[in-house]
């Protein structure tokens, strides 16, 4: 069955065709990750399929039964409902359904023997409806797509009227999600979403059976949730199977291929018109021309469909101290306190990225690490030698008034305009756009400007604040490879996990009332997390508001010999790797056959395991001791 058939859609904007003939179909439960650069059509696409704008040729078909929604931008609700009335509302045609039935079920109760069958055969229909769209429990369902979208509770009598615009596109989401719909239609659905929440979200449309078309920047999100990806650029789709990370694979493996093959063929057509040219009238005149009717019916190979990337790229760093900066017992609050008692160092060449929700303190952290604010108590300290670039999720260091080349001149720097423009073109800002001025630039351009500037500062230790918000992912890919290769000391601020587990080599973990430090990137939290050891494997470096400064820890008396985190940590993935083999191993054929061999791998498997048990144990005291 196919759900949705697109057939060579095309639309324009002005002269150029933003769609020049897209083709592909969905079928049911597929999950399909729509990716391209900025401006490619994606947003236009959706709103195509959902029936938002007309196409200026081609079809869009969809089976006759098919439900499919949109995740509309601007809200369209009844005012004075309540949060979860309103959430509810989405619900009204299974609530329909289910009077509908009791209705039946009343009427077939005192039905005839005429009238039974065919009342008897509606009825089935309807609870077979009722049954496949889990139409049972609907409180409860309510309940549990508000809680995972972010929202407790005491917010469910919340009006309407009261929500924040995040609050707003929260509903929408969860109004979608609780529709059920054949066929989701979402354009980037984790905006406004925490990680928490943007995790249960993950899981929700990694397991529901409906079909889902999404458009999103975060590649974590389309790492989960997909299983096959549409590649939109140059106005047509390219079909990959995977979900992100393999398209992203693939991708490089096809250009690989397509390069070969189009240089091959330009080669030869090169030597042909050559020859055609060099004997055209010579006596291998005939000759000639029979090679020019070939190359006239030849199939040109297409270009390689390469999505260009700025290079992006920043300046080798000054050498700082060892240590490039130290935060001792940082506090800072407005009308609630945001952090309190909060210390940790930071050494040249780290590259420390913050985690937390949604209005915990990172920005305000980083704004008091670079001195844009005092903070309550305690005290910043920065190494021998270290001058610091800050790059403002808000874009406000660049003058709306000001051209490209201009605004991103630093002050005091002999910087001339050619130089100026090398710059802005390695982070994909050329011919006229450098003259524009700052306020009539994208989202995009201007975070690209915005790193452009960063780079010209000369700065030995970055401090980024959302540097991901803007960029697509081909500049998503730039940045990190820049970021990898700079040889100064990097901190930073994002909601992006991809983007930490790239480029972060630690983690600060914002959690209620107090920090953790992660040795290592995303991943490894959340491995750890999912071990139940985040809490040992954090090092605390600060705790409660109300935690007191005068107590005397009790001396510890160590289980285990010192050893490095690193080295425990590489020989538990040593020892797990191994596991994973014995337990392949155990599950072939011809091992099984063989009592022995089964025995003497069920020996070294328990072994193993036992190691493994006892080596996190180990880290999880070498963790608390590198913190003594």
């Amino acid at each position: 069955m196919i759900l949705l058939s697109v057939n060579d859609v095309v639309k324009h904007y002005g002269s150029e065709p933003v769609l020049a003939g897209v083709t592909f179909e969905v079928r049911p439960g597929e999950k399909i990750g729509l990716v391209g650069p900025n401006g490619a059509g994606k947003t236009t696409l959706l709103k195509i399929l959902a029936g938002r704008e007309d196409a200026d040729s081609g079809k869009v078909e969809f089976h006759p039964s098919t439900r499919t929604e949109y995740l509309q931008q601007q809200p369209e609700w009844t005012q004075g409902r309540t949060l979860w009335d309103e959430a509810f509302s989405a619900l009204e045609e299974l609530t329909a359904l289910a009077r509908e039935a009791e209705q039946v079920a009343h009427a077939l109760a005192a039905a005839g023997d005429a009238e039974r069958g065919q009342l008897g055969k509606h009825y089935d229909r309807l609870q077979h409806e009722l049954s496949r769209r889990d139409a049972y429990h609907l409180d409860h369902k309510v309940d549990r797509v508000l809680e995972g979208l972010g929202f407790d509770r005491a917010s469910f009598s919340r009006p309407l009227e009261h929500l924040s615009g995040g609050q707003q596109n929260r509903l929408m989401l969860a109004k979608l999600l609780l529709r059920g719909p054949d066929l989701m239609l979402l354009d980037e659905p984790s905006n406004h979403l925490d990680i928490e929440s943007t995790q249960w979200l993950e899981s929700f449309l990694a397991d529901t059976g409906q079909a889902v078309l999404v458009v999103s920047h975060d590649r974590y999100f389309l790492d989960k949730v997909t299983n096959r990806t549409l590649e939109l650029f140059q106005g047509s789709v390219d079909d990959y199977t995977g979900n992100f990370s393999a398209y992203w694979n693939q991708k490089a493996e096809r250009l690989k291929v397509e390069t070969r093959t189009f240089e091959k063929q330009q080669e030869l057509i090169a030597k042909t018109e050559d020859f055609i040219r060099r004997n055209h009238y010579g006596q291998k005149s005939a000759q000639a021309k029979d090679r020019e009717k070939k190359l006239a019916r030849i199939e040109r190979v297409r270009p390689p469909r390469r999505i260009a990337a700025p290079p992006m790229g920043f300046p080798p760093a000054e050498r700082t101290g060892d240590v490039a900066l130290r935060a001792e017992r940082l506090a800072k609050g407005y009308d609630r306190p945001l952090f309190a008692d909060l210390s940790f160092e930071i050494e040249r060449g780290a590259r420390w990225g913050i985690l937390g929700p949604n209005g915990c303190g990172k920005t305000t952290l980083l704004r008091c690490v670079v001195g844009r604010e005092t903070p309550d108590a305690g005290r910043v300290s920065l190494g021998t030698g270290v001058r610091i670039g800050y790059y403002d999720q808000l874009l406000s260091g660049l003058a709306d008034d000001q051209p490209v080349v201009d605004a991103i001149r630093p002050a005091g720097k002999e910087f001339n305009e050619p130089r100026r423009r090398g710059l802005l073109a390695r982070f994909g800002l050329v011919g006229d756009a450098v003259f524009q001025s700052v306020a009539s630039l994208s989202g995009g351009e201007r975070s690209r400007a915005a790193l452009a500037q960063l780079a010209a500062s000369d700065a030995n230790f970055m401090v980024l604040d959302e540097p991901t918000n803007h960029l697509d992912l081909w500049a998503c890919d730039a940045l990190e490879r820049s970021l990898n290769e700079f040889d100064g000391t990097v901190l930073f601020v994002s909601h992006d996990r991809y983007f930490l587990n790239r480029v972060a080599d630690h983690l600060l973990v914002v959690e209620p009332g107090r920090f953790r430090v992660i040795d290592g990137n995303y991943d490894t939290y959340m491995h750890f997390v999912r071990e139940g050891l985040a809490g040992a494997a954090a090092s605390e470096s600060g705790a409660t508001v109300n935690k007191r400064h005068d107590e005397k820890p009790a001396k510890r008396v160590w289980r285990f010999a010192y050893r490095k985190l690193a080295d425990i940590e590489t020989e538990i993935f040593q020892r797990e790797s191994r596991i994973g083999e014995i337990q392949a191993e155990l599950a072939l054929p011809e091992v099984l056959r063989d009592r022995r061999r089964v025995k003497e791998l069920q020996a070294e498997l328990a072994e193993q395991q036992e190691s493994v048990k006892t080596l996190y144990e180990h880290w999880e005291e070498a963790s608390e001791r590198n913190q003594a």
